[in-house]
Order: C-alpha cells, then sequence, then structure tokens
C-alpha cells in the first residue's frame, strides 16, 4: 500500500502543474508537450540533458493516455493513422541517429521559421469557413520527417498536426490522430535514445510530469471534440506562432532557473 504521508508533496507540486499544463496544451492541439515540458523544467532548474532525458521518458506514458483518449473520443481516423505512424517510426530512428553521429545545429531555426509561417497561416485561415476534409497527400513523407525532427526537441505534433490542418483537414481528426501516433514514435526514440546514451531519470521531475500530464490527457481530448473547427485551427495556429518565437528567443537567451538547487 502507498503511504501518500511519504510523498514529497512540496518538491512534487511544481512538475505535476508542469506535466498537467504541457499535456493540457498537446492533448487539445495535438502538439508542444515535449517544448513546454522541456523548457519548463530547464526553468525549475534541470539541466538541459536531464530535461530533455525526463520529458521523452514521460511523453511515452502520456501520449499513450492521449492517444487512448482520443480514440474513446473518436478523434482518431485510423487509415490516416496507418499512413502516419510506420515512417514516423524511420524517421525518429534516422533523427536519433543523426543527433548523435552529426553535428546539424542549422535543423532548429529551419523549422522554427517553418512552424510560424504554418501558425500565420492556421490563425488566418482559421477566420475563414472551416475548411472540407479532404484526402491527405504526402502523409507519408510528412511522417518520415516529423518523425527525424521529433528527435531534435520534440516536433512531431507542431509539423504534422500544423501541416495536416493546413492541407484542409478536419482540425479534431488531425489532432486526434497525431496525438495517438505519438505514443509510437516517443517510444521509439526514447528506445533509441536509452540504447545510444544510457538512462538518465530524476525521480520527482518525471514523477511530477507522470501525474500531472496524465489527469490532463482526457481533458484535452474532450476539449478537441467540443471546440469548433474555426477556433482550433486559430488556437493551433496560435501555439505554433508562440512556440517559433519560444524556440527563437531560447537560441539567444538562456533561462534562469526557478529552483537552482535542482
Amino acid at each position: 500500500m502507498i503511504d501518500f504521508s511519504a510523498i514529497p508533496w512540496a518538491e512534487l507540486a511544481p512538475f505535476i502543474v508542469a506535466g498537467f499544463l504541457a499535456q493540457l496544451v498537446d492533448s487539445a492541439l495535438g502538439m508542444a508537450f515535449g517544448v513546454i515540458a522541456n523548457s519548463l523544467l530547464v526553468v525549475l532548474g534541470l539541466p538541459p540533458a536531464m530535461a530533455s532525458s525526463v520529458t521523452h521518458a514521460v511523453e511515452s506514458f502520456t501520449s499513450g493516455v492521449s492517444g487512448i483518449s482520443h480514440a474513446l473520443q473518436r478523434n482518431v481516423d485510423w487509415p490516416l493513422f496507418a499512413r502516419l505512424v510506420i515512417p514516423g517510426i524511420a524517421g525518429g530512428l534516422a533523427g536519433v541517429w543523426a543527433l548523435t553521429h552529426l553535428h546539424l545545429g542549422f535543423v532548429r531555426p529551419v523549422v522554427l521559421v517553418y512552424l510560424a509561417a504554418v501558425g500565420i497561416y492556421l490563425i488566418w485561415s482559421g477566420a475563414r469557413r472551416a475548411q472540407a476534409y479532404r484526402r491527405m497527400r504526402m502523409v507519408g513523407p510528412l511522417g518520415l520527417v516529423a518523425g527525424f525532427l521529433d528527435s531534435f526537441g520534440g516536433a512531431w505534433g507542431p509539423v504534422t498536426t500544423g501541416s495536416l490542418i493546413a492541407q484542409g483537414m478536419t482540425p479534431r481528426m488531425a489532432v486526434g490522430t497525431v496525438n495517438a501516433a505519438e505514443f509510437f514514435i516517443s517510444v521509439t526514440v526514447l528506445s533509441a535514445f536509452i540504447g545510444t546514451l544510457g538512462v538518465q531519470f530524476f525521480a520527482i521531475a518525471a514523477s511530477g510530469l507522470l501525474v500531472g500530464g496524465v489527469i490532463a490527457a482526457p481533458i484535452g481530448a474532450l476539449v478537441t471534440r467540443r471546440a469548433s473547427p474555426q477556433n482550433l485551427t486559430q488556437w493551433i495556429g496560435g501555439v505554433m506562432v508562440l512556440l517559433a518565437l519560444w524556440g527563437l528567443v531560447s537560441l539567444t537567451f538562456a533561462p534562469v532557473p526557478l529552483l537552482p538547487r535542482m
């Protein structure tokens, strides 16, 4: 039986909040858990390498809960899921190899500019009438590229969700399908990192993120189902622009830890 009185709730609370916020955005809008969680962990005082390993470990669990939640809400297009997930896994493995063997510092600025451009387009298009669903094109290459970029900092959600909606896919189905596929991409990337670099965990941070993320995942899936396509499109576009701006700022300024002792 768990002795709840022995749990260090005061230390755990900031990470529970971080996990909840990151997964709420990710589950509702199909993106940003990796970016938000990693950034918040660094701000809370974790070293960047530790923050990255904890984020990937926790994301493997929260993305699974999120995918199941979206499936229960009928937000998943299963034929599209099948077309997306296998290339995504292949891209994730290639990305881990490239990240550990090559110097590809130019990738992140290019991705950030792409996210900003697609985000601005979605904000603009979301104000117009909802686009009709049509068969998605270039899904395999999109999954391959997004999986590759995911190993560089959690780009799976922003790249795939934004690109599918920009093509005209129904926002609710795009978000749900991307979240369902993300579990397999996250597990693949995490396994490859463990095999290449070994395991590094920070128990308090990982536990807190996991608790907060699991609580938020079903809420985000419900928000996705209830939100109008126009609003969802604009929200996703806004988050993409904010992520791009945050990334560009982080390339210039180092965050000041809130909990330096960690």
